[in-house]
């Protein structure tokens, strides 16, 4: 009776301790916001835009795979337009075809939440996928920017790739332009070109962050590339996501 009595109470113990194991887990677990784009309309072209897929998913599953739990954001809420191109084969990478055959990161993706309910505390930084897509709604969305200035004043980090970083355009810390004397890379003004779409886009990311006081670098045309200052993380192409990613691992821990 009494061996039954302890074995009954090391089994009780067992299950408290990973109880509280995984509560701990949970607790210690790091947080990142992703924001992408709800625009769809590739200027006044009749093009469909949206948000590049390789820009997603790379670094959520460079993220994932660590722990880190994410939650997506949107300024509509709910299913955000993927970029048409970014889905053809062409463009296909290890992390998109991931992307393709996840069905849970695809039901995540239909209710995302909306920008005007997120709040930077919930979090631990915030990440930007690029695309077209925030060129036109993300650069003037007043919750967006409020954001990543509470992000940011917060000592949080706050991280972009490609055309993403264009989403800092507006954004202030202590009366200036945030990227002002910083470090900082996105898609470039020959990648731009490149893509025939220097005509098509409201403003050249390269030219409007230099303009407010970035210290702008980069690399080759469609090379990784990354560079972060201080809590600001920056990635100048597609092909630059994992690098981005990385570089907010780091942060993270």
């Amino acid at each position: 009776m009494k061996k039954i009595a302890l074995l009954a109470i090391i089994a009780f113990t067992a299950v408290s301790f990973s109880a509280t194991a995984q509560k701990l887990n949970k607790k210690g677990m790091k947080k990142v916001l992703f924001v992408v784009t709800s625009n769809d309309k590739l200027g006044n072209t009749g093009e469909k835009t949206g948000f590049w897929s390789e820009e997603l998913a790379a670094p959520y599953y460079e993220l994932l795979d660590q722990g880190v739990e994410i939650t997506i954001a949107s300024p509509l809420g709910g299913q955000p337009p993927i970029d048409p191109k970014s889905s053809d084969p062409s463009s296909a990478t290890e992390d998109t075809k991931r992307f393709d055959a996840d069905k849970t990161l695809q039901e995540k993706l239909k209710h995302t939440k909306k920008l005007s309910t997120v709040n930077q505390a919930d979090y631990d930084a915030v990440f930007y996928p690029g695309g077209h897509g925030p060129l036109w709604d993300l650069v003037e969305d007043k919750n967006s920017i409020a954001l990543i200035e509470s992000f940011y004043n917060h000592k949080k980090p706050v991280a972009f790739v490609c055309h993403a970083p264009a989403v800092l355009k507006n954004v202030k810390v202590n009366g200036d332009y945030l990227v002002k004397g910083k470090k900082v890379t996105g898609f470039t003004n020959d990648e731009e070109e490149a893509v025939g779409l220097t005509k098509v886009v409201p403003f050249l990311l390269e030219d409007a962050l230099t303009q407010n006081g970035a210290k702008f670098s980069k690399g080759a045309n469609w090379a990784p590339y990354a560079v972060e200052d201080g809590l600001l993380i920056t990635g100048q192409n597609p092909a630059s996501s994992k690098l981005v990613a990385g570089k907010l691992l780091q942060k993270l821990n």
